[in-house]
């Protein structure tokens, strides 16, 4: 009964059934083998276009060595201030890129709008020899507030973005959410709406480790083989990364989770807004929800056997919670009975 995170489940009985599968007999390491290979095409079925792939086993690396591709160490990566690469990835990406600057925008909603970017930039000092240069900016999408951008907004910002000369990346950890619940395709939200290199989560969404570097420009993949050596994430058995990612794309395996793990988070949203004192705080649009809930709703729940997170510790009642691919019905509903309870019961409806 944690909703802490879409990180506390388990892995997918595909799968672990895949990993097993490529357990049989011997293969070629370092990507040479025949599940490695053929991922390629798996990832070209996804896009409707050919693209680089490049399998790693952490978001972070994706991330990181992605953005190392976009940036040379003088470089500045833009970012919103709430993402992970600018909150929880310990200097990776400048460590990775060798000294590249973030630089924050901030948004509403976890999102940059164009018109920030576009005036961040017209102030950035480009071809100033003082001044860091423009050369990435990375969208997370689902973002850090559960929010997602649309294919108008990602182009827009893609319009600014090449005019400038600087590439985009998308953050895609739940990338799978985001194509879900949007009536758009994969291409839609990547390459034709200007992403030049995404990072393909599927970790959070079944897999045991796995994500992968999907490149819409080549000219960047150039490079990309010898930065994931020299970072570690060339593994001498790819093979049960490559397993875990094309059982992940089979069979839309990696979009029937996503639809789970969004349709859990609706209903439990739809019901925490009917309980009294509580607060949503986004639109839930994907498989996360930030909400204020009473500090005595939150310990009830708590010491029922309920987790999630409470955003800046105690007393403060800001909260996420985020549902995955195996949540069970019962606990969303056994977690609302237990919040409603401690909260006092149901909102009061307006007269």
């Amino acid at each position: 009964m944690n909703f802490a995170s879409d990180n506390v489940t388990g892995a997918a009985p595909e799968i672990l059934a895949a990993i097993a599968a490529a357990n049989e007999g011997a293969a070629m390491p370092y990507g040479n083998d025949p599940l490695t290979k053929r991922l390629a095409a798996a990832f070209e079925a996804v896009f409707e276009r050919a693209v680089m792939a490049f399998p790693v086993a952490t978001g972070s690396a994706a991330n990181s060595l992605a953005l190392a591709c976009m940036t040379p160490p003088y470089g500045a990566i833009y970012c919103h201030p709430e993402s992970h690469i600018n909150t929880d990835e310990c200097g990776a990406p400048e460590l990775f890129s060798g000294g590249a600057k973030l630089v924050p925008i901030p948004g509403d909603g976890g999102k940059i709008a164009a018109r920030d970017f576009a005036a961040v930039l017209a102030r950035a000092g480009q071809g100033v020899v003082h001044h860091v240069q423009p050369a990435a900016i990375s969208l997370t999408n689902q973002s850090e507030a559960g929010t997602f951008y649309r294919p108008d907004e990602i182009r827009a910002i893609a319009e600014i973005a090449h005019a400038h000369g600087v590439y985009v990346h998308v953050d895609g950890a739940r990338f799978a959410n985001v194509v879900a619940a949007l009536n758009h395709s994969p291409a839609e939200l990547t390459w034709r709406a200007g992403v030049d290199a995404l990072s393909f989560g599927a970790t959070k969404n079944g897999a045991l480790a796995a994500e992968a570097v999907v490149f819409f420009e080549p000219k960047l993949a150039e490079s990309f083989g010898y930065r994931r050596k020299r970072g570690g994430h060339l593994f001498s058995k790819m093979r049960f990364v490559s397993a875990q990612l094309e059982a992940y794309l089979k069979d839309d395996l990696w979009l029937r989770h996503a639809r789970h793990a969004n349709a859990m988070a609706k209903r439990l949203a739809d019901g925490l807004a009917t309980i009294a004192r509580v607060e949503l705080l986004f639109p839930v649009e994907g498989n996360e929800i930030f909400a204020r809930l009473p500090d005595a709703a939150i310990k009830g729940a708590f010491a029922e056997g309920y987790y999630f997170y409470r955003l800046h510790g105690e007393p403060d009642e800001t909260c996420r919670l985020v549902t995955a691919f195996n949540t069970k019905l019962a606990d969303v509903d056994g977690l609302l009975d237990s919040l409603r309870r401690h909260a006092g019961g149901a909102r009061r409806k307006r007269a």
